[in-house]
C-alpha cells in the first residue's frame, strides 16, 4: 500500500472533501454509460433506463457543485443547465409509468 503513498498524497492526489466530491461525481456521472450500454445489450435494442437519467442528474450535479468550489468558468458553464433536461426527462418517465399503472390497474 505504501507504494502509493507519495509525499502524503495517495496516486499523487491530494484527498479532500472537494476531491472526494468531484471524484464522486465523474464515477456517478461515467456509471450511466455503463447502465445505458448493459441495458441496450439486454434487450438487443438502444435503451435508456430510468437509471441513466438519475446518474445523469446527480452525477452532473455533484460537479457543478464541484465546479462552483473550484471557481472555473469553463467547468461551471459545462454543468449549469445539463439539470434541465435530465430533471424533464424523469417528470417523462414518472408520468409514463403513472400512465402505465393505470392502464394495467384498469384491465
Amino acid at each position: 500500500m505504501n507504494h502509493f503513498m507519495i509525499d502524503g498524497k495517495f496516486l499523487g492526489i491530494a484527498w479532500g472533501f472537494w476531491k472526494v466530491l468531484g471524484w464522486v461525481g465523474n464515477v456517478i456521472f461515467f456509471s450511466r454509460f455503463v447502465i445505458q450500454w448493459i441495458a441496450t445489450e439486454r434487450e438487443k435494442r438502444v435503451v435508456v433506463p430510468l437509471a441513466f437519467w438519475y446518474c445523469s442528474l446527480l452525477g452532473s450535479l455533484c460537479l457543478l457543485i464541484y465546479a462552483l468550489h473550484q471557481q472555473d468558468s469553463v467547468f461551471i458553464f459545462a454543468y449549469l443547465f445539463t439539470w434541465i433536461p435530465y430533471t424533464r426527462n424523469l417528470y417523462f418517465a414518472m408520468k409514463e409509468r403513472k400512465v402505465a399503472i393505470r392502464t394495467r390497474d384498469a384491465e
